[in-house]
């Protein structure tokens, strides 16, 4: 495992057609810079748009994960970003023209091989780990995943059809790079026969063939031959994985999945966003916080920022400790954080979220107008720490509205909506 992130030494490119769209498409896999993270690039599109990967990101989940920012969307990111991850690349420019990747054989064996070719190196800088530290469950429609901490990437998959090639598969894998090249990066999307013309009426499966997924009559399959008995599960966790990579670093858990599904895989993403303890790349750090700031200690409840999208979300940190001097007098036998603090950090981390919009926001303050809608979920208390989710609601001129809340191991803890304004100094 490397200790340092990485990115590629040089370009290369992948070219086919869309499996959905059925466009023509063409990847180009670009150095990045230190921190760059995953990022897409729509060059076929005036002002050639970027799309971070992310959950933040996702535009829609069904029957593949596509990515959106503003018009500009990239569509079928998973194989993809499945060997990025696989292959531990941290720091990527991933260049587009055409809406959607192209499906290859069906597999993400072909981007292994360019992203190979491209030559992963240490570029410096510390990789984003996001560690489970307690375990939790998360069930989206008929999918569960549970979810263990470990200093491995583990995935055990099981998957259920009714279908005589398929029936019930299970696979447990721990994904290296060797791992994945050997075990998994073959193994090719599929399809059912009977669903093809309803697919292509809903405007998906346009680009399918035989020839880049395995197609399944009611008894068989329809010219072709599997690798491996169960490929079918096997490519069910290369579509995991790379729906895991949504998390913008490098994951570091055990997760067993029964009956995944794009939409219930971001949904186990989002919830290890907010129950991980996320080490690594920050948006902001404290002195950048500072610098924004008007508050100090006690009272200031930011200790970083983890993403920002000005004008649009923020999500940032609080660690609670023991040595907080509120802890002194609330509940000193029974430490637990007021929650009139709690919603306070929570309004601190949108203030920043509103500050950023702004040219020299040395020189200005925020002051909050009214907050509405506050609910307390479970108390906080010390070694919590409270991750903040921030989005804004209404903005115009110097006034916003926003939506907030607060989670500890992904479970809420607080919500609220604010009013603010920003006032000259």
């Amino acid at each position: 495992m490397s200790e340092s992130r990485r990115s590629v030494t040089q370009p290369t490119s992948v070219e086919g057609i869309g499996i959905h769209t059925g466009s023509a498409a063409k990847v180009t896999f670009r150095p990045a810079e230190v921190d760059h993270g995953v990022a897409f690039r729509r060059t076929d599109i005036e002002g050639s748009p970027t799309i971070r990967a992310r959950t933040s990101s996702v535009h829609n989940a069904e029957r593949r994960t596509c990515l959106g920012n503003g018009d500009a969307t990239v569509e079928t990111v998973e194989h993809v970003l499945a060997a990025v991850a696989a292959l531990e690349i941290d720091d990527i420019l991933i260049d587009m023209e055409g809406p959607e990747l192209p499906i290859a054989d069906g597999s993400a064996d072909a981007f292994v091989k360019a992203l190979t070719a491209a030559v992963p190196t240490e570029v410096g800088g510390t990789p984003t780990y996001h560690r489970i530290r307690t375990p939790f469950v998360v069930r989206k429609g008929g999918a569960t995943y549970s979810v263990t901490p470990s200093e491995q990437t583990r995935l055990t998959v099981t998957i259920e059809w009714d279908h005589p090639l398929i029936g019930r598969q299970s696979g447990c894998f721990d994904i290296t790079p060797h791992e994945f090249e050997s075990q998994l990066a073959q193994a090719r999307t599929f399809g059912f026969e009977r669903e093809a013309e309803a697919l292509r009426s809903q405007g998906l499966a346009r680009g399918a063939t035989e020839s880049n997924a395995i197609v399944l009559s009611d008894q068989g399959i329809i010219g072709n031959a599997l690798i491996w008995p169960d490929e079918f599960v096997r490519h069910k966790t290369v579509d995991l994985l790379g729906d895991l990579a949504l998390l913008g670093g490098r994951f570091k858990g055990e997760i067993t999945a029964f009956r995944p599904s794009h939409e219930g895989n971001l949904a186990l993403a989002r919830s290890i966003e907010r129950s991980s303890l996320s080490q690594g790349q920050s948006a902001l750090g404290i002195q950048e916080i500072l610098g924004a700031m008007p508050h100090r200690y006690p009272m200031l409840f930011v200790d970083r920022i983890l993403e920002i999208e000005t004008g649009k979300r923020i999500v940032g940190i609080k660690n609670v400790t023991i040595n907080e001097p509120f802890f002194q007098g609330h509940f000193p036998e029974h430490p637990i954080m007021p929650g009139v603090l709690v919603v306070e950090a929570m309004a601190q981390v949108g203030g920043m979220l509103l500050m950023g919009a702004f040219d020299n926001p040395e020189d200005k303050v925020v002051y909050f107008m009214s907050i509405d809608k506050v609910k307390f979920r479970k108390p906080v208390i010390p070694g919590d720490q409270i991750r903040f989710e921030l989005e804004m609601l209404h903005f115009r001129g110097r006034n916003c509205r926003m939506h907030g809340v607060g989670y500890v191991d992904g479970q809420p803890v607080a919500e609220a909506e604010m009013m603010a304004r920003v006032v000259d100094k």
